[in-house]
């Protein structure tokens, strides 16, 4: 199953991408790096390459996921959408597999 972008983040991601104005940016990469206040952080930022071998790729609405395999443990089934409203803006991170999470949002202990 692994990391499942929704409509909104894939279009999102795609904007940015853009932005860079850097045509060798095909994927985003997710995945989790110890350190936050709940024990565990969410890692995103953008790649041309990937690992076959230490890494899993998807696609979700025109858009390329890379999720290395440590992290896949972490992050099966995890949706990553994208909120713009009038109170914030930004991802959000719904991961079945924390058990506990900080107020921030980008910091999760499993």
């Amino acid at each position: 199953m692994s990391v499942i972008l929704t409509e909104a983040a894939a279009k999102e991601i795609k904007r940015v991408m853009e932005e860079q104005k850097n045509d060798d940016l095909r994927y985003v990469r997710v995945g989790v790096v110890g350190g936050g206040c709940s024990g565990f952080s969410y890692a995103f930022n953008f790649t041309n390459a990937y690992d076959e071998a230490a890494d899993m790729v998807s696609e979700h609405h025109g858009v390329g996921v890379v999720v290395d395999k440590k992290s896949e443990l972490y992050l099966d089934g995890t949706t990553i959408d994208f909120y713009s409203g009038l109170d914030r803006r930004g991802f959000t991170f719904n991961n079945p597999n924390a058990v506990k999470s900080c107020g921030c949002g980008s910091s999760f202990s499993a």
